[in-house]
């Protein structure tokens, strides 16, 4: 199978647990992307923070953001925007504020959580993480419910980090049984992430696919986490980090090294040395059917 387009997930794939990125990554990705493949970036970050990863890889693709809702090159011209409307993140906000969890609401140029105390330093991370107050300024507040009833936000993704499985799983329910037209994605963890309906990653990368002519069957596309499962599941060849979940592991068709291991390093060097670039292929064909 020829290979058209390559997605590599961000964090826990192609970011080490210290949060730098892979070693040799940068001349991995060159060397693929001069055999004709496409690469793209695919995350749950917003698109700032996906930005400034694929600054530093040199990469000017379409990338796909805030876990498919907002998918862009640029910032002020999105390819592909989504949101959940006003009226309903104020309703699925109320809804939330009866459980123990930390609610970030994310749009695409700032982010609003509440100030719930935190039950670990793990979850304070993830509620902290990829934020750049410079480019991405996040606000807490007391009450998102009051805080919205004044200033109505519509969200790109909210992410809802719950106290213990129980509160998740009894959230879930009542989300699901409230909300029949929102997408949630389950985590890793005792997180969720809700996005407007038909939104998710795989979605994302499908529509960058189809603006290419890349279908799904002609991509790479690498991940760790439950919510990379159903991209994962659909690619051409799906490829598990060696810290990934069980589940993507047992779903994909490769399973490379972990994160800090250069996995993704590793997989492009190793994969696709073999495949010989596109331009040959397409000329070697045209001469045979000749």
């Amino acid at each position: 199978m020829i290979y058209r387009l390559l997605a590599i997930n961000i964090d826990g794939s192609l970011i080490r647990s210290n949060g730098r990125l892979q070693k040799g990554v940068k001349e991995a990705i060159d060397f693929v992307r001069e055999k004709g493949v496409y690469v793209t970036l695919y995350t749950s970050r917003n698109f700032q923070s996906a930005h400034k990863v694929a600054k530093a890889l040199k990469l000017d693709s379409l990338l796909v953001t805030h876990s498919g809702a907002f998918v862009a090159s640029s910032l002020d011209e999105p390819f592909v925007q989504r949101k959940i409307s006003e009226e309903k993140t104020f309703n699925l906000v109320q809804v939330l504020e009866h459980f123990d969890c930390n609610i970030r609401i994310s749009h695409e140029r700032f982010s609003l959580g509440n100030r719930r105390k935190l039950s670990s330093n793990l979850i304070a991370r993830a509620v902290l993480s990829n934020a750049d107050p410079v480019f991405y300024p996040i606000q807490f507040v007391e009450s998102l419910g009051d805080t919205l009833r004044d200033q109505p936000v519509e969200a790109a993704r909210i992410d809802v980090f719950f106290a213990s499985k129980q509160d998740k799983e009894k959230a879930l329910q009542t989300v699901r049984d409230a909300f029949e037209d929102v997408n949630i994605i389950e985590c890793n963890g005792n997180k969720i992430e809700i996005l407007p309906t038909g939104v998710s990653k795989l979605r994302g990368l499908q529509i960058v696919g189809q603006h290419l002519g890349i279908a799904t069957s002609e991509m790479v596309i690498i991940g760790d986490s439950i919510d990379d499962l159903e991209a994962i599941e659909h690619a051409g060849l799906g490829v598990a980090m060696g810290n990934a979940t069980i589940e993507v592991k047992r779903a994909a068709g490769w399973i490379t090294r972990s994160n800090n291991e250069n996995g993704v390093t590793y997989m492009i060097k190793e994969h696709f040395r073999k495949q010989f670039p596109l331009d040959f292929l397409k000329d070697h064909i045209r001469i045979k059917r000749w």
